[in-house]
């Protein structure tokens, strides 16, 4: 039967191939698995995720083309090198395990491949102090590049904009597992006593420093840990729950959140205004839509009306006091949580997100009432999705400016009226908020 490495080394491949998201393909793979090698499979795909062009570079080192080596073969040696340089697992293991799947599962097709593994883990170990990490490099972009996985036209723009110490402090948070937050739904409970009911099950959890429902889970617990207080939060970063904050929705209000999967805004919303209102969530994934639906069905929500309809052609339902548009981005912002995404965009596309932001903001703008506000936010932290968009729209939306967050968010995070977080500054999720205000 195979063991857990294999089922890691799939789901790499499936990551790297496919463009398959990481949860997904963990959930795929890891039904075979106990929640003991479930968990360690999590922790080799995760790792190799974060830590890939590390782990590469050394590979290059002892291979003359890596690149020509079957695609399980390649995220095998880099299960494998992870393994040795960040895992507390016997060098033995790693190089009899990596053999032996090479000889099971590619050894008829690629004779002399279980030996090329071989070989490269052995010269490794033997070499091991020579590539001692942090691996050292005098040009700075190629420093962080390599030794910290961003690609280096990341690394350099970074440079540009936040300074050589902040890009190495960016780029560290981005590998470290982040933590676990709920919100508490203040439907049902307070977050007073959701912590008292996670204390009393020997979960140890801590209020979010910013955000007034946040609870911060100091364990390593999962989803299933938690089953027992269903219904009585939903995990959200604290950015995230912020961003919610910067709409400051009211009882009573129309409320529209123009794409709303998987819901964490949606519901949020239906708590600010105490599930009283109207609350409008367009999604138009299928998919996505359906995590929408279970997640206010499991917390209980009323107010929310859902629609799977594609936000730019919204017709029929007249106009909002309230819009939330979190569009659709880079997620540059969430690197820590999906550590894939560093690998799945290059600089110019960034301009492209730009662009196909703006024309929904333009779209979901004429949905606000005279008067009515429309918070913009992206888990991005790049300024072609935030900043430029917002100048892009108010240049040809004149009826539109931007308003101050007053004390519906903490002043540290406002600067000019925009909204920022970052994940080495407050070990949250880096997003960009806006609020625009039409006018009467």
């Amino acid at each position: 039967m195979p063991g857990t490495r294999f089922y890691a080394v799939k789901a790499l491949s499936s990551i790297f191939l496919e463009n398959a998201r990481p949860k997904e393909s963990i959930e795929s793979y890891g039904t075979f698995l106990d929640r003991r090698d479930r968990a360690f499979m999590m922790e080799i795909v995760y790792g190799v995720l974060r830590h890939r062009d590390t782990l590469d570079w050394i590979l290059e080192r002892f291979l003359k083309n890596p690149r020509k080596l079957p695609d399980m073969t390649r995220n095998n040696l880099r299960t494998a090198v992870y393994q040795l340089l960040f895992m507390r697992v016997p060098h033995w293991a790693v190089v009899n395990e990596s053999v032996e799947m090479e000889k099971e599962y590619t050894g008829d097709a690629k004779p002399g491949v279980p030996a090329v593994v071989n070989a490269v883990l052995r010269n490794l170990i033997r070499q091991q102090e020579t590539f001692k990490l942090p691996l050292k490099f005098d040009d700075p972009v190629t420093d962080i590049a390599v030794n910290t996985s961003h690609p280096a036209w990341m690394a350099k723009r970074w440079i540009k904009r936040f300074g050589e110490a902040q890009t190495r402090e960016l780029a560290a948070a981005n590998n470290q597992k982040p933590p676990l937050t709920l919100r508490a739904n203040t439907l049902r409970t307070t977050r007073g006593l959701l912590i008292g009911t996670l204390t009393e099950k020997g979960i140890s959890a801590d209020p979010s420093a910013y955000a007034p429902e946040g609870i911060l889970v100091r364990d390593n617990v999962t989803h299933n840990d938690l089953s027992f207080a269903g219904g009585l939060f939903i995990v959200q970063d604290e950015a995230s729950q912020l961003v919610t904050h910067l709409l400051n929705p009211l009882p009573g209000q129309r409320i529209l959140d123009a794409c709303a999967a998987p819901g964490g805004k949606t519901t949020h919303i239906a708590q600010l205004i105490g599930d009283n209102g109207e609350i409008i969530a367009v999604e138009r994934d299928a998919g996505r839509l359906e995590r929408l639906r279970e997640n206010v069905n499991r917390l209980g929500m009323k107010s929310v009306g859902i629609i799977r309809a594609d936000v730019t052609e919204l017709r029929g339902h007249g106009t909002f006091d309230r819009v939330l548009l979190d569009a659709p981005c880079s997620a540059t912002g969430v690197i820590r949580r999906n550590p894939d995404v560093k690998y799945r965009h290059r600089g110019q596309d960034l301009a492209e997100f730009g662009q196909a932001q703006l024309q929904l903001l333009r779209a979901v703008s004429v949905l606000v009432k005279k008067g009515g506000t429309i918070v913009y936010s992206v888990c991005s932290i790049e300024p072609e999705e935030g900043e430029e968009v917002i100048k892009g729209f108010l240049k040809t939306n004149g009826d539109f400016g931007i308003i101050d967050a007053g004390p519906s968010v903490p002043g540290i995070f406002v600067k000019d009226g925009l909204f920022m977080t970052f994940p080495h500054r407050y070990n949250m999720d880096g997003f960009f908020g806006a609020v625009l205000c039409r006018k009467d």
